[in-house]
């Protein structure tokens, strides 16, 4: 069928073929593309164009394409009966609530069922007419097919439960659910899910693998802990050999994105579990790191008893299961209160930290509060990770007290941070931490703080702190997954050699970017480092000295985290081998100024030496830990871990150490340094006794 040349340009704007400009949501590319057109003018092309788009087969974006047509040519009637016969009666749902709307936001809608919807497209359809309750809708009646299935109301035919236009419909549905967190989606999505996931019959098929994977991918976009358990429990009624596995790599993703929502990650459940079985009591507990234990009375077993395997082998692996559950669940959590702090804008941007100190335990004034922003950290109330941490009270309007664990009802909270906080007071709840031999599920006394620097200041929109490192790239790959960064997987094609790694921070208000690049087919060079701010839908470039305090200092704590863990000079190879440049850079960086990261490990060095046997060997200065052995003085460089070897600064290569201090008490261990350091430090203060060759021919050599 010949279109004519203005039912051409409309099927070219509705359809997205069209080169015009998009402004969506503001404006259609239709309203766009047809200025000047006068509307009783595309009636006429309207209806050629509904007539060439519903005989044959079309694409997927095509029936809200017609719904778009229908609405210019008057035809919405004819258009609902042809499409209801051929999309199923969910769909047709979907079509009656647009069918509602004028062609301007028909012609919006249509723009997002495209290949590549826009940014921000679900919290854009909660706001359209009827969508939130559309979506309770399509959903019980999604659930309401499935137990109809199960039923034998409605014959079984594998993967043929809902038509190939209801599978979206349900997609979008549920994204709109999980993103507005309705409180009566988990009573309807997890009856849909393990519905959809096993078949009424002993087969190894299921009523709609589409259905299935496309809530999954719903739930990695919009994850709740709900939804997650929902989702969990399909993954074990499957028979479906293949499901598991790929379920199992998208609650990879989506785990880490639960982090990010923190309005619904504090919900997770503590994880901690007493179940008697038989005459034993199996303990799920979490207060360190989660551990299933057997009991027998008060008696903590060393292995599941042998009774309780032979007899209860399915109770057995389903807390082996949950144990998993719950290490993957506190990771989470852990994650979340992080990210936390990027939420907490209190201050000024520009403040310097110490501005707010006071002592643990007493009060001291709040620096400001614009923008201030503060999760909801009362649903922790109980956790055994809420008393591992420092939080503090607004006791009075403006005044905040910090104390450990939240033992303080009734007022606002929110997590202590170490940039809010005076010298004192960080040295004090190090101490803290230190007495008490308190491992805190993160880095918190401990934390590194990074305040804007004058350079910062000077150089607007840029930081090059970071800059010029040379790391392994797959190394600071899996680290950006590991942080929650998003970035191409670079490699030695058109374009791939350069990229940018990106995290978004106070809950979607701030993102930052990390310049990168290849500097061989294995290696990375980093580069600057700029944050954009959110506003009207487009990330904007911002001058650093907008950006709120502590989002600056934790996406630059990652930054440093990236650079201490991928850095070249964690390899020994490189002090004598491969190109010159990358030989030269590990001379440079295995040696010199601390980071803020190696200057926490050098004040936690600082507390720990001298509750060791080696302490009057020991002492620190300005970039070293100095060892005094019987053969020869060692310089332990606090960033690299890299030793020198006086007089000279000879270079030593130790590629490990055994670990004798392993009955002291570490406040963290973020990336291996600290142990290491220390296992160093040991081996060498004792150097006569080392046996190893290789070792010893380097502190014997003249």
């Amino acid at each position: 069928m010949q279109l004519s040349p203005l039912a051409q340009r409309l099927f070219a704007l509705i359809t997205g073929s069209a080169n015009d400009p998009s402004y969506w949501p503001v404006t259609s590319q239709l309203s766009t593309g047809l200025v000047g057109v006068a509307p009783e003018r595309l009636a006429a092309p309207a209806r050629e164009l509904v007539g060439f788009l519903l005989p044959d087969a079309i694409p997927v974006y095509a029936p809200f394409s017609a719904l778009v047509a229908a609405g210019l040519a008057g035809m919405d009637g004819e258009v609902r009966a042809r499409l209801g016969r051929e999309q199923g009666p969910i769909a047709l749902t979907e079509f009656d609530l647009v069918l509602g709307w004028d062609v301007e936001r028909r012609a919006l809608f249509a723009e997002v069922m495209r290949d590549e919807p826009p940014q921000g497209v679900t919290a854009w359809l909660c706001g359209l007419p009827g969508y939130p309750d559309f979506s309770r809708e399509t959903l019980e009646a999604a659930r309401d097919r499935v137990a109809a299935i199960h039923g034998g109301e409605i014959a079984y035919q594998a993967d043929k439960a809902f038509a190939d236009g209801e599978k979206g419909s349900i997609g979008r549905a549920a994204r709109v659910a999980l993103f507005r967190d309705e409180p009566w989606l988990p009573e309807v999505l997890e009856p849909l899910l393990l519905g959809v996931a096993v078949a009424p019959t002993q087969a190894r098929t299921l009523p709609s693998q589409a259905v299935l994977f496309e809530i999954a991918r719903a739930v990695e976009e919009h994850p709740t802990p709900e939804a997650i358990s929902a989702l969990r429990a399909a993954r074990r009624a499957t028979r479906h050999a293949g499901v598991p596995k790929q379920l199992d790599r998208m609650f990879k993703r989506i785990e880490p994105a639960l982090a990010e929502r923190l309005e619904v990650a504090f919900r997770l459940p503590d994880g901690r579990v007493r179940q008697t079985v038989g005459e034993h009591k199996a303990v799920i507990s979490t207060d360190g790191a989660v551990e299933l234990s057997w009991w027998l009375g008060d008696k903590k077993l060393k292995t599941v008893p042998a009774a309780v395997r032979r007899e209860h082998p399915g109770e057995v692996k389903r807390l082996r299961e949950l144990t998993k559950q719950a290490a993957a669940q506190r990771a989470t959590l852990v994650r979340a209160l992080e990210a936390g702090y990027t939420g907490q804008e209190a201050g000024q941007a520009g403040q310097k930290p110490g501005q707010a100190g006071q002592k643990p335990g007493r009060v001291g004034l709040e620096p400001g509060r614009v923008g201030e922003t503060v999760p909801p950290y009362r649903l922790l109330e109980g956790h055994a990770v809420a008393g591992q941490l420092i939080w503090e009270f607004e006791v009075a309007p403006g005044v905040w007290r910090a104390e450990l664990g939240m033992g303080v009802p009734d007022v606002p909270v929110r997590l202590w941070h170490p940039a809010r906080a005076s010298a004192e007071e960080v040295r004090e709840w190090r101490d803290v931490v230190l007495g008490k031999e308190l491992r805190q599920p993160f880095k918190q006394a401990f934390r590194e703080v990074y305040p804007l620097t004058p350079a910062e200041e000077a150089s607007g929109t840029y930081s090059h702190r970071f800059a010029g490192h040379v790391v392994d790239y797959r190394k600071l790959y899996a680290l950006f997954k590991q942080r929650g960064w998003r970035a191409e997987f670079l490699g030695p094609w058109d374009g791939g050699t350069d990229g940018e790694a990106r995290r978004t921070l106070a809950g979607g208000r701030w993102r930052v970017s990390l310049e990168h690049g290849l500097y061989t087919e294995t290696h990375a060079g980093t580069s600057r480092v700029s944050f954009q701010r959110r506003a009207e839908g487009k990330w904007q470039d911002a001058l650093l000295t907008e950006v709120p305090p502590l989002a600056f200092s934790e996406a630059l704590r990652d930054v440093d985290l990236f650079v201490a863990v991928a850095s070249i000079t964690t390899e020994q190879r490189w002090a004598e081998d491969g190109p010159e440049r990358m030989r030269e850079y590990w001379r440079s960086g295995s040696f010199g100024p601390l980071t803020p990261t190696a200057e926490v490990r050098r004040d936690a060095l600082e507390r720990l030496i001298g509750r060791t046997a080696i302490a009057g060997r020991c002492t620190l200065n300005d970039r070293f830990l100095v060892v005094r052995g019987d053969l020869r003085t060692y310089k332990i460089h606090l960033g690299s871990a890299n030793i020198l070897m006086e007089p000279n600064d000879a270079y030593l290569c130790i590629v490990s150490a055994d670990d004798p201090h392993a009955g002291l008490f570490l406040p963290f261990e973020e990336d291996g340094k600290l142990a290491l350091i220390l296992s160093k430090a040991f081996l060498l203060a004792g150097d006569t006794a080392i046996t190893d060759p290789t070792i010893t021919r380097q502190i014997l050599a003249p």
